[in-house]
């Protein structure tokens, strides 16, 4: 019984309890909410900072008893001055520019009301220092056909990422259907074979 997947019996485990009892192995194996992994952190002592990716590291690591996975270097805390109103096509962007207000209305003005910060934007602002917002106007226009194609949806997101797939799959089922399949999905050990 129990086993690591020979055969296929029919029965399904039964997810176990979030307790500090779980190896990390066996933590590893199952779908938690972020909620979850918090309220055993608080428990275990562990940070809770740095997504829920590297929660899970740690938590993992803590309940075997393993050294924690060393966390990110602090962020600089030096305030960077912002871009104030007015700014032209010529307005260079600084070091540490965020994707603000200001220049969120200045690009709508420039590109339309389609306009919004998508990762390739907002990496754009944030890798091109010295680089002017009449540039960033033409990477908008050029990144247009790839920012259309389907993005893959990062591990973080496990919910959406398996609504996606379960919509393709299942074209005509309703949010029902799908949150049930969800409800079932995380239910299993990620280890379970596909059904």
């Amino acid at each position: 019984m129990g086993g690591d997947g020979g055969g296929m019996t029919g029965v399904h485990e039964a997810r176990p309890r979030l307790t500090t009892a779980l190896s990390g192995a066996e933590l590893l194996r199952w779908y938690w909410t972020l909620d979850e992994l918090g309220g055993l952190a608080r428990e275990m002592g562990v940070r809770r900072g740095g997504g829920k990716a590297a929660l899970t590291a740690r938590l993992a690591a803590a309940l075997d008893g393993g050294p924690l996975p060393e966390a990110p270097p602090p962020r600089p805390s030096r305030a960077v001055r912002q871009l104030a109103a007015p700014v032209d096509g010529d307005t260079v962007i600084p070091a540490g520019q965020r994707c603000s207000q200001v220049l969120r209305a200045w690009f709508t003005e420039q590109i339309g009301p389609s306009f919004h910060f998508d990762a390739h934007m907002r990496a754009f602002v944030a890798e091109n220092a010295g680089r002017t917002l009449a540039d960033a106007v033409r990477h908008w226009h050029a990144t247009r056909a790839e920012a259309a194609r389907p993005q893959e949806v990062g591990a973080q997101f496990e919910f959406n990422r398996f609504l996606r797939s379960w919509h393709a799959e299942h074209p005509a089922g309703t949010r029902t259907e799908a949150l049930d399949a969800w409800r079932a999905h995380r239910a299993l050990p990620r280890d379970a074979p596909a059904h």
